[in-house]
């Protein structure tokens, strides 16, 4: 019997990426795989790819994350089709790198509505069920912006320092409840993510700590169901992390300097 099996993982932001690079090793570890993301056709390829790993069959359903009233109606959807959920995966996002002060603030609040309403929105839905139940894990996919700051990601790292926090008050609600939260900050992971935020070069420039999606993936499929608070990588950007905490202005320094290539 395969780890996952008869296991129901929901992954949004599943059509591409590292959502469904998760989606898919959850489905190689026997797990029914919904996948959620705003592409139909691409929602179709991982869903096809994903039943032929498990065995079983896996869905693809249209979601906005950013629209609480698809939200809302995606999640009684996957209640009445599929079953109740063991894992919601909350990996749909994306990133816009500009100066903070040029950045059109319609750019601003579409990325909040995505990275961080969408991440509340879908948990707050499917994490009531799994607290009735009194079992279930939320993997809030954030990223190392949302520890170190750079040039040109204030915005993004704004959304993501927002999605640490709250998943860390979070962690604490529904602990009691036999209900887990792990936070994912991984660095640069080599997706098409970067193409989207039109930062084409910046993965050449710091290929040093660019990350294997496949290899997260992995990383993080193996964490359903353990205990595990957080996951960051890789461990040079993790340890800068904890620096920056404790040495601020070489953080700084570090943060606009070796890290800052966009």
């Amino acid at each position: 019997m395969k780890r996952l099996e008869k296991q129901i993982v929901v992954v949004t932001g599943g059509s591409s990426g590292l959502g469904k690079a998760i989606g898919l090793e959850a489905a190689k570890q026997g797990a029914t795989v919904v996948f959620l993301a705003r592409r139909m056709a691409a929602l179709k390829e991982a869903q096809a790819t994903a039943t032929a790993l498990s065995g079983r069959p896996a869905y693809a359903f249209v979601c906005d994350v950013a629209d609480p009233v698809a939200v809302e109606a995606v999640a009684a959807r996957i209640a009445r089709d599929v079953g109740p959920v063991d894992v919601l995966v909350n990996a749909a996002g994306f990133g816009h790198f500009e100066n903070a002060l040029e950045t059109k603030m319609s750019t601003v609040e579409q990325m909040m509505r995505v990275n961080v309403l969408g991440t509340m929105y879908m948990t707050r839905l499917i994490g009531r069920g799994m607290v009735e139940r009194g079992r279930g894990h939320i993997i809030n996919i954030a990223s190392m912006a949302g520890k170190i700051a750079t040039p040109k990601s204030a915005i993004y790292s704004a959304s993501k320092f927002a999605v640490v926090g709250y998943s860390n008050g979070l962690r604490l609600e529904l602990r009691p409840h036999g209900v887990r939260v792990t936070t994912v900050n991984p660095g640069p992971v080599n997706t098409a993510f970067f193409q989207v935020a039109e930062a084409n070069d910046y993965l050449q420039k710091v290929s040093f700590i660019v990350l294997d999606a496949d290899k997260l993936a992995r990383r993080i499929v193996y964490s359903f169901g353990l205990p595990v608070r957080e996951i960051n990588t890789p461990l040079i950007m993790a340890a800068a992390a904890k620096f920056y905490d404790l040495a601020p202005h070489v953080g700084d320094f570090l943060a606009g300097t070796l890290f800052n290539r966009k």
